[in-house]
């Protein structure tokens, strides 16, 4: 049986009124936390958990996005083509791919422990293996070591990326769900932001990279030692949720089977995936887009960071609001009709030359309506398909958004034009490489209103996991204080 799956079952009637198995988990009766129903309670090293994942998830996208902000200066220093740097970033879409699969079995069967430090030791290796480029006595291959590095870093990037919504069910009361998923979920794009900002700041001339490569090994180094050290176990000794407490997540494969069947779970990851797709194409593109019309790296730097700042804060926003609304689907459907006509304004701003606050802007609200809907989206996931892993429902999303990410970028590339002269350009490259965008935000900004229009008409569900935990007996009503470490047996950690 899966690690994290050995939870008791749903009481019958006539059972002990606890909720829970005689004998299962002994003692829970006595002891109790205040405004927790019997047989239910947190611990105050969830908010660790939750810390190690959130910093291994943002090390990792920094990790990720490290080369696309300074593209020019890296293909310029290690004699490399703008093709080679993209597939840098790309290498992450196209190995979650198959190792996504692998990833969603790993976390439902052994459980978020083993995961974690997998993903930490993957990515701390990766990272270590970027550098040697740098080494004075390797002075060829440079592109191989990179993509080793980058592609240790990716199949880290699948462990981690699945985990906040089971996290989130497994050590959280059901009150804290959704914002304990954002958190998680949205250190990914802090990631993104830090690299934005680091990188441009980090080099102010070609010969900085190294400082750069060896600058993203900290916090990717500390990840793994909190991971490795201060992770005892996947699952808390007593569930903090009905939702835990009567998990009976279905077997890997049936699950798969389960999803494959769920109209509604298409819809969303078909949907949601394609945004996720289009949102990693244009994180890794955006400086390449920007600097063609005249924008400075530092600038491009400046308009991811406000991507994801407001992102973080609509997110931050939006998850409250649904943590006590539970309104996922209304929340995300207007989330995604904002989102796409943010895409629509920045195909055309962006093609225009010397407009830096319009550009500003846009990127903001871009970010805003886009992101905020992200960590909802994994929780109606789970919703829309529970009883299966949470593992496994938000990590198929993922895949399939890889995949049509891998597409779109593809894409994206393949719709430039090549101008015949330099022009405003302050790309570091030859007067041949200088591409035109137009058609590419255009195809960008006609996906999100296919995917709007899609979800917005044909994606509706029932909240089956909210139906499952209402119809028990003792489901909880309220937060409970936390236990201090080390308390009294009575259910209380040890």
């Amino acid at each position: 049986m899966p690690a994290d799956a050995a939870a008791p079952e749903t009481p019958s009637a006539g059972s002990d009124p606890s909720g829970l198995q005689p004998g299962l988990q002994p003692g829970l009766q006595p002891g109790l936390q205040p405004g927790l129903q019997p047989g239910l309670q947190t611990y105050k090293r969830r908010w660790f958990f939750l810390l190690v994942i959130s910093l291994l998830s943002c090390s990792n996208a920094m990790l990720w996005l490290s080369f696309a902000p300074v593209a020019d200066k890296i293909a310029h220093y290690f004699q490399l083509s703008m093709t080679e740097i993209n597939w840098l970033s790309l290498i992450y879409l196209v190995m979650s791919i198959p190792f996504g699969i692998v990833a969603t079995w790993i976390l439902d069967f052994f459980g978020l422990r083993c995961s974690t430090i997998l993903c930490a030791w993957l990515n701390v290796i990766g990272s270590v293996i970027r550098i040697f480029p740098c080494l004075k006595f390797i002075s060829s291959y440079h592109f191989v070591y990179f993509m080793i590095g980058q592609s240790f870093c990716a199949v880290a990037q699948v462990l981690v990326i699945f985990s906040p919504a089971k996290l989130a069910a497994l050590w959280f009361p059901e009150h804290q769900r959704a914002t304990a998923n954002m958190i998680a979920t949205m250190s990914n794009p802090l990631g993104v932001l830090l690299a934005n900002l680091g990188s441009p700041a980090l080099v102010k001339k070609e010969e900085d990279i190294p400082l750069m490569l060896g600058f993203y090994i900290i916090p990717a180094g500390l990840a793994c030692l909190l991971s490795s050290a201060g992770i005892w176990e996947s699952v808390p000794p007593t569930p903090p949720s009905v939702g835990a407490a009567t998990s009976t997540s279905e077997p890997f494969l049936s699950g798969m089977w389960i999803l494959l069947r769920n109209k509604a779970y298409i819809i969303l990851a078909l949907c949601f995936g394609g945004g996720i797709g289009a949102f990693s194409a244009f994180s890794a593109l955006l400086e390449q887009i920007l600097c063609v019309k005249g924008y400075s790296n530092e600038f491009s730097g400046l308009c991811g960071a406000l991507f994801i700042v407001f992102g973080i804060a609509g997110a931050f926003v939006l998850g409250l609001y649904v943590d006590r609304t539970k309104q996922f689907t209304e929340a995300t459907k207007v989330g995604f009709c904002l989102t796409t006509l943010a895409s629509i304004a920045f195909a055309l701003v962006s093609q225009i030359q010397g407009q830096m606050v319009w550009i500003a802007v846009v990127c903001s609200l871009f970010g805003f309506f886009g992101f905020s809907i992200c960590p909802i989206c994994f929780e109606l996931a789970v919703e829309c398909s529970y009883p299966v892993g949470e593992g496994t429902s938000t990590g198929l999303i993922f895949v399939i958004g890889q995949i049509e990410g891998v597409i779109i970028m593809v894409l994206l590339q393949a719709l430039t034009v090549k101008l015949s002269g330099s022009g405003p350009s302050t790309c570091q490259l030859q007067a041949d490489d200088t591409l035109d965008w137009t058609n590419s935000m255009l195809l960008l900004a006609g996906l999100f209103c296919i995917y709007t229009c899609i979800f917005v008409i044909f994606f509706h569900t029932p909240y089956r996991r909210l139906q499952a935990e209402a119809n028990t007996t003792y489901s909880p009503h309220g937060a409970g204080k936390d236990e201090e470490d080390g308390a009294s047996p009575d259910g209380i950690e040890s």
